[in-house]
């Protein structure tokens, strides 16, 4: 109970920049350019080359997993690097998860359940490359980095909720299926909000990377 609150007090004071509104005040976020626009909500993008860190848990509880994610990758900005250096923070967070596969008593059936592996990745400011990015000390805790890369991205706000999260995903690859455009990669949920942000003030996306 202690560290549950000792983490919500440090997690306030780091995004104080964000209010309940969800402004976010002097956050970086990664250079991209509008392509195509499909719709009023989807649209092309090109990022240019990204650096993250990234960590992934499994749990029985995907909740819980992606909580447990956000507290190490906070830990190594906060410091818990060799370097002991604080990196700031950037927008947005992405989330994925693996639900587990349980085979079921016919040869080809799977079922997914709500547990699984937890993907999560803070963007590094620009001005780190792989070289100069503080080393983790967590093991959990990996640099990655990404090429150039053409993705779709459908935006909403509410509440990312599983239902909400499976929603948007069929309503974007519904939409690139009337395009050229061929989706190359599991959906990813880019969140641009802290939880006490007002639902329907909260920045939330879907994004595939599509084929070139």
């Amino acid at each position: 109970m202690m560290k549950n609150a000792l983490f919500g007090f440090l997690l306030a004071a780091f995004l104080s920049g964000c209010s309940f509104l969800g402004i976010r005040s002097g956050y970086e976020q990664p250079s991209y350019t509008v392509v195509d626009k499909l719709s009023e909500s989807v649209e092309i993008r090109a990022y240019e080359p990204r650096l993250a860190a990234e960590a992934s848990v499994v749990k029985d509880d995907l909740d819980e997993g992606r909580r447990e994610a956000f507290r190490i990758l906070f830990r190594y900005i906060s410091g818990n690097n060799l370097a002991g250096k604080e990196v700031k923070m950037t927008a947005p967070v992405e989330s994925a998860a693996a639900p587990k596969q349980i085979a079921m008593t016919t040869p080809v059936e799977a079922a997914s359940t709500r547990g699984g592996k937890v993907h999560m990745r803070f963007f590094l400011p620009s001005a780190y490359s792989e070289e100069t990015a503080p080393e983790p000390v967590d093991s959990r805790v990996r640099i990655v980095s990404s090429d150039e890369q053409i993705v779709a991205a459908i935006r909403f706000s509410g509440t990312l909720t599983e239902k909400a999260r499976a929603a948007k995903t069929e309503e974007l690859l519904r939409t690139l299926d009337r395009t050229s455009w061929e989706a190359m990669s599991d959906p990813v949920a880019y969140l641009y909000d802290p939880p006490w942000t007002l639902p329907f003030l909260r920045r939330n996306e879907i994004v595939v990377e599509l084929s070139q």
